[in-house]
């Protein structure tokens, strides 16, 4: 391997200058001033876990995480996910707190990747997680909190994809028997692929009838009115609880009144194995990908010794700041440029403007090489020169 130049950065990492870097910290600040306000606290997990715990709970695969190895021997991962670090934080250090528990966090993630293609291998994720609860409720809550988070950060426009993963597994099982079967199909609606999964259907050689049901799922798209079209679908108990679970949840999202924002899609998968019940992924039309999902997994803290239902969500950062475009304008920072004469008193006027809220800079004039072009980045200069003179630019 020849020796990298010195600009040149690690597969899929990437800078964040002062501008985007402030920009989705304030947005970041806005969504978990929302969660605060829905009672949910803030954590933070370690950035290197077990591969042996949380590398294998995270349900990404083992190719995209990023390994270590300490001083024991023990293998390490940078965090791919926050769902499954919370869950052992959940069944560890918070086990003798009782369900249910809301809990946010605005973290870095990692996966690893074999070619860029646009991704980032680093990026800042914001998300909750109701870890106790099993009700439609409280998936509910979860749409109408994310709902909630992206009105607050200044998106519009936007639009939430609602599904059920439960149905989906109950209605491939009944129809093509197996779960690599299942897979096969899968894969097929997660790439969004419909011609794939047109292909995968016919291969298996099923009857006309069975062969229509399955058709049948790209077409099952938008309100409630739909639900009626996915009961007759289905035989089985697990179908049918499931579809229950999506009238109720619908339900619950009309009396919120958020429902201008939500469409359900019978046919959508996510990338997460853990996943349960019901899904949802968030769309824009500025980004050429989801910005966020999240749903119900109900097997995950079993895997860490403490069992229990939970769903929740997250939204990535950089994403979000794309969808946005750009947050209302901020005051440029004020400058004082002071002589040695006067820095003194340069201190004291500088405490006293941030006091009031006021971001000012210090800036001794021998620093500055040409004071005209340093000038376009403050909204105010004053100058604190020689022992009497004084003047603002």
């Amino acid at each position: 391997m020849s020796e990298p130049f010195m600009f040149e950065k690690p597969l899929g990492m990437r800078d964040v200058l002062p501008n985007l870097h402030s920009m989705q910290r304030k947005l970041g600040d806005r969504v978990l001033q929302e969660f605060r306000l829905w009672g949910y606290e803030q954590v933070q997990t370690p950035t290197l876990e077990y591969y042996e715990t949380v590398g294998k709970a995270s349900a990404i695969s083992d190719k995209q995480l990023f390994k270590l190895i300490d001083f024991h021997g023990n293998t390490l991962v940078l965090r791919p996910d926050m769902t499954a670090p919370i869950a052992r934080l959940v069944s560890s250090s918070m086990k003798d707190i009782p369900y249910p528990l809301r809990l946010s966090y605005c973290s870095s993630l990692y996966r690893a990747l074999q070619t860029e293609g646009g991704r980032p291998a680093e990026f800042a994720q914001v998300g909750v997680e109701l870890v106790g609860d099993h009700t439609a409720s409280a998936d509910g809550e979860m749409l109408l909190l994310l709902n909630r988070a992206l009105i607050q950060a200044g998106l519009d426009h936007f639009q939430v994809a609602v599904g059920h993963i439960g149905f989906l597994n109950a209605l491939f099982l009944e129809i093509v028997g197996t779960e690599e079967r299942a897979e096969l199909l899968r894969r097929q609606l997660y790439e969004k692929n419909d011609v794939g999964f047109k292909e995968q259907v016919k291969a298996f050689g099923l009857s006309s009838i069975d062969e229509k049901k399955l058709l049948k799922l790209s077409r099952l798209r938008g309100n409630e009115a739909i639900l009626a079209e996915a009961e007759q679908l289905t035989e089985s108990a697990e179908g049918k609880q499931a579809v229950a679970e999506l009238r109720d949840l619908w339900q619950g999202l009309k009396e919120g009144g958020l429902t201008r924002y939500m469409k359900l899609d019978l046919s959508l998968v996510l990338h997460m194995s853990y996943y349960t019940g019901c899904i949802f992924e968030v769309y824009h039309d500025r980004l050429p990908r989801p910005l966020g999902g999240g749903g119900r997994y109900d097997h995950l803290l079993a895997k860490f010794g403490r069992p229990g239902p939970a769903t929740g969500f997250g939204l990535r950062l950089d994403l979000l700041a794309e969808a946005v475009g750009k947050l209302e304008v901020q005051p440029k920072k004020r400058c004082l440029l002071y002589s040695r004469e006067r820095r003194q008193e340069a201190y004291r006027k500088a405490t006293a403007l941030r006091e009031k809220g006021m971001q000012v800079v210090l800036q001794d004039v021998a620093g500055v090489d040409d004071i005209d072009k340093m000038s376009a980045s403050y909204e105010e200069i004053v100058y604190l020169i020689g022992k009497t003179e004084e003047g603002k630019r």
